[in-house]
């Protein structure tokens, strides 16, 4: 047990894990927010805690009641260097800590784990040691915030290469204090080595997970890139090879073999590339995340969310799949009470034959 909420203790996340339960983590807050218009694309940066911190509590409550098991701080992309590239890097630490302490409040709230959050910092380079040095500083800081912050676990997520992603499990271990690290790749890339997918540092993704994971890694998977469809393939590859617990956070796009992640989407319409501000056009359904809820579950992948793209839809329906009633199901579709449609003995039966004869009416015009 990990954390006292109201004479509540709220179970840790590896005693879940190891007591065979599924968690649900929301992500994908950046794009959240430049939908909202709060962010910039581009950038990235999540200015939005410091300037409307109301909206990310509030956000923070909307998942934990569709479903997510995690309150993750908002600080993906909160790192020196992209303050640094917006001219901002005085707000960093209050910029963590503000993402952190309203994420600790909201998990103790709802009785939930909260997670601190590093990611990809987009300037590693293999075998540059001063480059190394810096992620790594980075890194150190992100996760004593975190520690200072009350977090339950860390979150490393976003990895195109396996020398940053095994930087962040150093770094973990180093200064979590004991915390549990969750590392996911990222699959961004499309070239194979023999058919099979591969890391930005050409290796193997099945050999770059076991490696993270005998690193000290205690939940090992992907997230981002890629959609269900694309990326279950690649976890039924690692689970072959790799020792669990698995994590497997896709986005929220029908991405396919033709385009694999949503970088190379295309708009049906126009033919025209969609990343960053157009992806909406090649969403998935809610039906498309209950069925990959339902497949993680029979694949044994315990550890699952959506990435960028999510709503919280998407949550509430990956939730039921695996069997949850969340706060928000309470308004889950009932098409039964519809005017048309509904079956329900209170619905109008006259003005429901009525309606549906406009219906066909209107249609066939």
């Amino acid at each position: 047990m990990e954390r006292n909420n109201d004479s509540k203790m709220v179970k840790g996340l590896m005693e879940r894990l190891n007591d065979g339960e599924h968690v649900i983590i929301a992500e994908g807050f950046v794009f959240y927010f430049e939908r909202m218009g709060y962010l910039q694309a581009g950038s990235w940066v999540p200015e939005v805690v410091l300037n409307h911190p109301d909206k990310v509590k509030s956000l923070y409550r909307e998942f934990v009641d569709a479903g997510s098991d995690v309150v993750l701080a908002f600080t993906y992309y909160a790192t020196r260097e992209k303050t640094r590239l917006i001219g901002k890097e005085d707000t960093l630490e209050q910029l963590n800590k503000n993402a952190l302490k309203m994420a600790r409040e909201v998990a103790d709230e709802k009785g939930v784990l909260m997670a601190g959050n590093i990611c990809n910092t987009n300037i590693y380079q293999p075998g540059k040691k001063d480059r190394e040095d810096e992620i790594k500083g980075m890194f150190k800081e992100m996760i004593e915030w975190s520690v200072e912050a009350g977090a339950d676990f860390i979150l490393a997520e976003t990895y195109a290469h396996l020398g940053e992603a095994l930087l962040a499990v150093e770094a973990i271990k180093e200064h979590g204090k004991g915390l549990p690290a969750v590392v996911t790749f990222a699959p961004f890339v499309t070239a194979t080595k023999n058919g099979k997918a591969i890391t930005a540092d050409k290796v193997l993704l099945t050999e770059a997970c076991k490696q993270v994971k005998e690193a000290g890694a205690d939940v090992v998977g992907l997230n981002c890139g890629r959609g269900p469809n694309t990326m279950l393939p690649l976890m039924k590859d690692i689970m072959k090879v790799c020792p669990g617990p698995f994590a497997a956070i896709p986005v929220p796009y029908r991405t396919c073999d033709k385009e694999p992640t949503f970088f190379m989407l295309t708009d049906p319409v126009t033919g025209k590339k969609v990343f960053p501000t157009e992806t909406e056009v090649c969403s998935c359904s809610r039906e498309d995340f209950s069925d990959f809820g339902k497949q993680c579950k029979d694949l044994g992948i315990q550890f699952v969310g959506v990435c960028c793209g999510n709503r919280h839809y998407y949550t509430r329906s990956l939730a039921e799949a695996l069997g949850r009633k969340p706060a928000s199901t309470t308004f889950s579709p009932d098409m039964t009470k519809h005017y048309v449609y509904g079956s329900d003995a209170k619905v109008r039966k006259d003005v429901s034959e009525e309606s549906m004869d406009l219906y066909h009416t209107l249609r066939d015009i």
